[in-house]
């Protein structure tokens, strides 16, 4: 089998969300019609700096509980460091909850969400891939995760965060970002909470958020820093 250029991994240690098919599904979409080729993988062993070499991009789509051994760990650094780009994508929040790099690599942790309900997107940063389709006030439906901590400071882009005021069950108040990215070592981080339900995967708009925010950590879409 050829080493993907966009390697999708979706092992969960934890709760594995009913939208990782769907997901899985269009950004394979998306990445081959970006021209990449793509596989999806839940198998640790695919973490190796050989593998990892050959990816434009690596997502963690919904990635729960500890799913990487101590030698994925160590490419998986390597690989962003050297200038991987990583996209992780809603309750690749929840990953890897013991290993500090993988924490400050997100800027935060993921605390929990209230029920799954309508509320409104924010978008901060319109010149970015990622947001660039998004209207400036998005109604959308989702899980709204809450934060151990708001990751805006040194080093990280909010592109985008959640009106409280529209939704119930918000811990962050009015700055509760969402939707953010950042460079670490030579690499790309970008970040969406979004993305819980199978319809989400089916939707143009999220879908042009998705395939906005690949271009970016894979470097098709323009310098545009954090």
């Amino acid at each position: 089998m050829p080493i993907a250029d966009v390697l999708i991994y979706t092992r969960t240690a934890g709760y594995r969300h009913d939208s990782i098919p769907a997901g899985a599904k269009a950004l394979a979409e998306l990445a081959g019609a970006a021209g990449y080729e793509v596989e999806a993988t839940e198998d640790p062993a695919a973490f190796t700096p050989k593998r990892l070499g050959s990816c434009a991009a690596v997502v963690f789509l919904s990635t729960t509980g500890t799913v990487l051994d101590a030698s994925g760990r160590a490419a998986f650094e390597a690989y962003v460091r050297a200038g991987g780009g990583f996209l992780a994508i809603h309750a690749a929040a929840n990953a890897e909850p013991d290993w500090p790099f993988y924490g400050e690599l997100l800027g935060t942790r993921f605390d929990g969400h209230p029920e799954i309900q309508p509320g409104v997107v924010c978008v901060e940063a319109s010149d970015h891939p990622g947001t660039a389709a998004l209207p400036g006030r998005w109604a959308w439906t989702d899980e709204w995760y809450n934060f151990t901590s708001n990751p805006r400071g040194e080093g990280v882009r909010v592109l985008a965060r959640a009106d409280e005021s529209t939704y119930r069950g918000g811990t962050l108040g009015a700055d509760h970002p969402l939707v953010w990215c950042r460079e670490a070592g030579a690499g790309r981080v970008f970040f969406t909470a979004l993305g819980h339900a199978v319809e989400a995967y089916e939707d143009e708009t999220f879908r042009e958020h998705l395939a906005g925010a690949l271009s970016w950590v894979s470097r098709t879409g323009g310098p545009v820093a954090p």
